[in-house]
Parts: structure tokens; sequence; C-alpha cells
């Protein structure tokens, strides 16, 4: 891997934008070279992969190549790994990015980090809205959810 975005730069290392920046002008870590037809700033993976806050196995970083190409299963699944890591901010911000794709699996956990307040504030009209999107796509679990709440 050579390269990841400014966002999942953040989510590795669990660093503000703002710390990630410093240190880029700093020179303690290294911008891509060639950005191609990026036009966001794209972070050397050399350059932090001793400062990650997860334990990444190579097909994980596989799966980190695909989120941070947009791919909405790949987000879901490096969800799941900050989600098994108790990393919980940075799993919902991978499960907003494939909810936002109408993938249902984020929509339904992006929905119960809402309810249970797990890496994003509690708020339970978000909660409803992810979980009933996901159930209105077929989402068995979100169903049986909505249902349960008697909001069917």
């Amino acid at each position: 891997m050579q390269h990841v975005s400014l966002q999942a730069a953040t989510t590795l290392t669990e660093w503000s934008e703002r710390t990630i920046r410093r240190r880029l002008a700093d020179g303690s870590l290294k911008c891509a070279a060639d950005n191609g037809a990026h036009y966001k700033t794209m972070i050397c993976f050399d350059s932090i992969k001793h400062d990650i806050c997860i334990t990444l196995e190579p097909d994980d970083i596989e799966i980190l190549q695909a989120a941070d190409a947009g791919d909405a299963k790949s987000q879901n699944d490096l969800a799941l790994l900050f989600l098994d890591n108790d990393k919980m901010k940075s799993a919902a911000y991978w499960l907003e990015l494939a909810a936002k794709q109408n993938f249902t699996d984020a929509m339904h956990l992006l929905g119960c980090c809402y309810l249970e307040g797990n890496g994003l504030p509690k708020d339970d009209n978000l909660a409803i809205m992810w979980i009933a999107k996901a159930a209105s796509l077929g989402h068995s679990i979100a169903i049986a959810q909505i249902q349960s709440m008697g909001l069917t």
C-alpha cells in the first residue's frame, strides 16, 4: 500500500486532522508524492504504519485500500475491524460512509451505534432512521428490531 487519504489516516491513527496536517508540515509525516487524479490529501502509508491503533493483517490492508477507494462492503468490513478493537469512533466513520451507499449491514450497525451512543452521540431518532432504512431494504435483523419497537 502506498498511500491513504487524510480521512483514513485520522481513523487509523486516532489523530485529529489538525495533528496530521501539523506533522505533514513539520516533515514527520510524508504526503504522497504522486496524488495522480486525487484532489484530496494523500498520506504515505509507511509514514503512519507504526502509529496505527489496530493490528492490520495483509488482508486487512487490502480491505483498507478498497474502503479508502469507496467500496461500501470494504468500508463495512473495515468498520468491523475497528469495532472488534473497541475503536468505536473510527468504526462509526466507516459505517457512515458505507451506509450512505445503501449498504444495509452498515446502516443497521450505524443505527445501533446511535442507539447505544457507541462512537457517536446517542440519538434515538438517527438510530431509528438508519435501522428503518436498513429494514426497508430487506435487512432481516433490522426488520425484527423495527417490529419489536412496534414501528411497523
